[in-house]
């Protein structure tokens, strides 16, 4: 990942977390964590990092608990990074498009006719496109998080679930939660060659 790439990321992961954090909930560190996707420890450093620019302040709440407020200046910031986004994300469309049709022609080259999807998010809507133009056919969409809801007409299950349907080639389409994705997959003993993943942001 070049230098670009990782300011990218750093503005992107920190635009998540205040669009999180100015919703109704009150969530713990652990909680933006698990919904981010990302190590506990590296939301600790995003959050001192926001609190000490002024966009969070810290709510101290009964039993050790606390809650984190966007102020008014972190509500424009949001805004400012949302609007910033917006052009990144025409441009990910864009590339994510040409790499995932990339990638299943590959696999189609490969004589891999149906595949899964790990991970279900906007880049997997993108992905998807890319599979129809490839001719291939999407078997399973796995996505702890997203379990029991629809993705283009196949219902959401759990990566654990979801491999007992076959020995498919599985392709990870979420951006954000890549890397933690690959690694559940591996944990629950996927051949890593059998995971496939292009966007790695």
């Amino acid at each position: 990942m070049n230098g670009d790439d990782e300011k990218v990321l750093d503005t992107y992961r920190s635009f998540l977390l205040l669009s999180e954090i100015s919703g109704e909930q009150q969530l713990s560190q652990r909680e933006l964590a698990k919904r981010l996707g990302i190590a506990l420890g590296l939301v600790n450093s995003y959050l001192k990092n926001l609190v000490a620019k002024g966009f969070v302040r810290v709510a101290n709440f009964p039993k050790n608990r606390y809650a984190y407020l966007l102020t008014p200046k972190g509500f424009a910031e949001k805004s400012r990074l949302a609007y910033q986004h917006l052009s990144y994300f025409s441009g990910l469309y864009t590339v994510a498009r040409q790499d995932y049709l990339k990638l299943f022609k590959s696999l189609s080259a490969q004589g891999v006719k149906k595949v899964a999807f790990c991970g279900i998010d906007e880049v997997a809507e993108i992905a998807y496109l890319s599979l129809k133009e490839a001719g291939l056919e999407l078997t399973v969409a796995m996505d702890a998080e997203g379990a029991g809801g629809k993705f283009f007409g196949n219902t959401v299950v759990s990566p654990a679930i979801g491999l007992l349907s076959g020995n498919h080639s599985i392709v990870i389409t979420s951006m954000k939660r890549g890397e933690v994705l690959r690694e559940e997959l591996l944990r629950i003993g996927v051949e890593p060659d059998r995971i496939h993943q292009v966007v790695k942001l």
